[in-house]
């Protein structure tokens, strides 16, 4: 990875996501870099700029590049493409950059508006504030860089957790992935042949929870329908188990005491499914 000076230029004026999540990331590369804000570069300006003097991290230039999918670069984007890599890796710094960048990247360009944008667009001082630009600016690099170490550490996490997600699918029976510590298995469980997972859960006993399909957002197999919102009394009635205490609405998610127990909620869903799925293929076979 190339070497960061000790100060960077960006422009003056008001601010917008992108030179600012720029700065928090050169921050996050080197926290004792010094950002500083002026309303042009000199014209034999030779040290590190973004977003402004029309140099490797500015886009405002005629000919100014561009992504395979049309999405143009801003500054957020050139300095990620740049170091990105050498945080995430290729792979990972790729779905940053479509998931994360580029919408911050496609504002700047278009004006479009966005949720991140929108906020870190209020930091500017209001039109009859006296608060000084600058130190708004510092105030919105600090929010864009807690966010942006966030997501660098969740992504981070996640392929930490591959492994353990991994040797829980090769010891997997029945469809249902059981893990001993909570950790991210969303990613890696979607594109096996899991159909539920279960882990500790972090508001204490175990949980099960339907694995999504690889595509559509949908599940792989819900709990089932009379199971949805119910109290624990009648979960418990329902099922025969002793400490089923909890059925999201939407179905997703059962709570139980142990493990055994959320166990074999996904195996009673499994079994439920599969006769619901039986008696409709009976019945679209019936004659009329």
């Amino acid at each position: 990875m190339r070497e960061l000076p000790d100060v960077a230029y960006t422009h003056a004026g008001r601010f917008h996501a992108d030179d600012v999540f720029s700065a928090a990331l050169l921050k996050i590369l080197k926290p004792d870099i010094a950002i500083r804000r002026v309303p042009a570069l000199p014209e034999d300006f030779s040290g590190f700029a973004f977003d402004i003097g029309w140099g490797e991290f500015d886009h405002h230039q005629s000919g100014a590049p561009a992504r395979e999918n049309g999405v143009p670069y801003a500054a957020f984007g050139l300095l990620w493409r740049e170091f990105g890599p050498s945080i995430l890796g290729e792979v990972e710094a790729g779905r940053m950059d479509e998931r994360f960048v580029q919408p911050i990247d496609l504002d700047d360009n278009t004006g479009c508006g966005g949720v991140i944008p929108d906020i870190i667009a209020d930091f500017n001082p209001r039109w009859d504030s006296e608060d000084p630009p600058d130190r708004r600016f510092d105030q919105a690099v600090e929010l864009a860089r807690q966010i942006l170490q966030n997501r660098l550490d969740c992504i981070l996490a996640t392929g930490r957790a591959y492994k353990v997600v991994k040797a829980g699918l090769k010891k997997m029976k029945d469809k249902i992935l059981v893990l001993d510590v909570c950790c991210p298995w969303k990613p890696f469980a979607a594109k096996s042949a899991a159909k539920f997972a279960v882990y500790p859960s972090q508001r204490g006993g175990w949980s099960a929870q339907c694995v999504p399909a690889p595509e559509g957002g949908g599940l792989k197999c819900p709990f089932p329908q009379e199971w949805a919102g119910k109290t624990a009394e009648e979960l418990s009635a329902l099922t025969g188990l002793e400490t089923i205490r909890f059925c999201h609405n939407n179905r997703f998610l059962v709570a139980a005491g142990t493990k055994e127990d959320a166990r074999a909620a996904c195996l009673l869903a499994l079994k439920i499914a599969k006769e619901e799925a039986a008696a409709a293929a009976t019945q679209q076979d019936a004659p009329r």
